[in-house]
């Protein structure tokens, strides 16, 4: 736009005019961006509020262009016959018109020229930003249970698990001498030492460790705990045998 050349009359309205239609194609766009945006899930994602302000900025400037490209057309003198009685306009009559509305017609042609620019801005941060914004959520999204405690859960951990959620304690007692430490659940689950230190090592569960195992510390859940709660129960893997045993064919009555 910043190079194009016209005169007025006839030939303005046929330079500017596929302008404005473009500029209001822009606007179109740009608003049926923003209403896909903001029904999106990006709307979640940290930073999203300024890219949808952004992009309606973009909508704004992009109308506001296409009011200044109408508003060039407006002031733009056109060759039309006066109504009758009226003297018919000599050269000298047409180039004054021309003189006074070439100013305001540059005017809001550069009007135009400057929100463009602005929506090309705009575009430019915007697409920048929300791939900023996309990698830093990939970057901060809680890991999964298979992160964060190595192999997924075994039917008897996930089990243990929820019996924990529901409520637990750590105690020690002493049997001959010896610290015995056990695990005991609010719903009579019973979750074997074992299992609750392979939870408590993939950091899936947590003891109060400020109170004495004597009196018992309360076991808690971790979130990261309450995310493997979250996906479905694991299946029991067959056993080795199970899993190897050829298949038995009945044919005639012969088993092989």
């Amino acid at each position: 736009m910043h190079d194009v050349s016209y005169t007025p009359g006839t030939d303005a309205l046929r330079r500017i005019g596929p302008l404005l239609l473009q500029a209001q194609d822009l606007t179109a766009t740009a608003m049926v961006r923003l209403t896909a945006l903001d029904d999106s899930a990006y709307t979640h994602v940290a930073g999203s509020r300024a890219s949808l302000d952004l992009l309606s900025s973009v909508v704004s400037s992009s109308s506001l262009a296409g009011t200044d490209l109408a508003h060039v057309l407006l002031a733009n003198p056109f060759e039309g016959a006066q109504f009758a009685g009226y003297p018919a306009g000599d050269e000298a009559v047409r180039a004054a018109r021309h003189a006074e509305a070439i100013p305001k017609m540059s005017g809001h042609l550069n009007d135009a020229v400057h929100q463009l620019d602005l929506c090309a801005t705009g575009c430019h941060y915007l697409a920048h930003g929300i791939a900023e914004d996309l990698a830093s959520a990939q970057d901060h999204k809680p890991p999964t249970v298979q992160q964060t405690a190595g192999a997924a859960l075994s039917p008897a951990q996930y089990d243990a698990l929820t019996a924990l959620a529901v409520g637990g304690r750590l105690y020690e007692s002493s049997t001959r001498g010896l610290g015995i430490t056990r695990v005991a659940t609010q719903d009579g689950t019973r979750v074997s030492i074992a299992t609750y230190r392979a939870l408590a090592k993939r950091s899936l569960v947590i003891a109060d460790t400020g109170t004495s195992l004597l009196q018992g510390q309360k076991i808690t859940v971790t979130e990261a705990g309450q995310r493997a709660l979250a996906e479905p129960r694991p299946r029991a893997a067959l056993s080795t045998a199970a899993a190897t045993a050829p298949k038995v064919t009945v044919a005639a009555g012969v088993r092989r």
